[in-house]
């Protein structure tokens, strides 16, 4: 777990940008797969990289969105495609796998889905945010993992949240069977289950490949669409006539991007792994005395191998 006295620091504060995060950076020749890079903090990630000079492939279940956004993107310096993915189906990780050539120096595992309001499975019966946010970024580190190798030094960076923190990922009923279903708990299970990839992947670390998980903050995305006026109003963030409240915590859509990018490309991370990030640094183990941080639960090796375990159960089955 981690110890704060060896915690990593940077100089970067809590709403730097993405693009002040990367300032300096040079990454010509480096190969960059993005899920969910046609919206939100996925498309300001993609546009840092590509400015910095990577080539990214934005990795999205609509590859139309994904490709009029790489149009945006054709005077940057690195190259901009779309390729289609929906993490939900393992089918369709198993193809973008299948149609992967050459090394891959990052995998973004950007995308997710929050508090769908009923319970929904995919086609192996996993409840659905588990299903997206985890189990098909699982499938596609794992089926990437050659190419990952080959880069030498690659970095898996992984969208947590801090929905995490209330959450243990339950082994005995993850897939909501038995508990009633209820959107936060599934959605906060799927982000711990993420930090916990990051974690399960030291086992790749001999091979050059690192993995970090990351909380954005709190910034106004497509995320949210499944959320009603009632709940928004509920948690604060918008008033009565459905208007965003000016929050200090909130961050535009490149200040959440920040972390990611952090993560993705920094010297200052290089051969970092198995750690949380937010607002830019490590982030500390939760107490009630401190607001975030990351919980004991999601950094639990034995928890992250079990998990490991149970999510390649998944895939040999699919």
């Amino acid at each position: 777990m981690t110890n704060d006295q060896t915690r990593l620091t940077t100089p970067f504060h809590s709403h730097a940008t993405a693009s002040e995060i990367i300032e300096g950076v040079d990454l010509f020749g480096r190969r960059v797969v993005v899920t969910g890079g046609a919206s939100g903090i996925g498309t300001e990630t993609v546009r840092v990289l590509a400015a910095a000079g990577a080539e990214v492939t934005i990795a999205t279940r609509d590859p139309a969105a994904g490709a009029r956004i790489a149009e945006t993107f054709a005077d940057a310096p690195g190259i901009v495609r779309s390729a289609a993915l929906d993490l939900a189906d393992l089918s369709s990780v198993a193809e973008f796998v299948r149609n992967w050539r050459g090394p891959l120096d990052v995998l973004v595992a950007n995308a997710g889905i929050m508090a769908l309001p009923v319970r929904q499975v995919n086609a192996q019966g996993w409840e659905m945010q588990l299903a997206t946010n985890y189990l098909g970024h699982f499938a596609l580190a794992v089926g990437l993992y050659d190419s990952l190798r080959a880069a030498g030094r690659a970095r898996i960076v992984i969208v947590s949240s801090g929905a995490h923190r209330d959450v243990p990922f339950d082994f005995d009923d993850p897939q909501f069977e038995r508990r009633p279903y209820h959107p936060w708990t599934a959605y906060g299970q799927s982000k711990t289950a993420d930090v916990l990839l990051a974690v399960g992947a030291r086992r790749w670390a001999a091979d050059g490949i690192t993995a970090n998980a990351l909380n954005p903050g709190w910034i106004i995305t497509n995320l949210q669409r499944h959320m009603d006026e009632a709940t928004m109003r509920e948690m604060g963030a918008i008033d009565e006539n459905g208007e965003i409240i000016p929050k200090p915590y909130l961050k535009t859509l490149s200040q959440g991007a920040a972390a990611s990018v952090l993560l993705a490309a920094s010297p200052l991370v290089e051969g970092v792994t198995g750690r949380y990030f937010e607002d830019n640094q490590e982030a500390p183990l939760a107490t009630p005395e401190i607001l975030g941080g990351v919980a004991a639960h999601a950094l639990d090796p034995d928890a992250a191998d079990r998990l490991w375990d149970y999510g390649s159960s998944a895939i040999a089955a699919a």
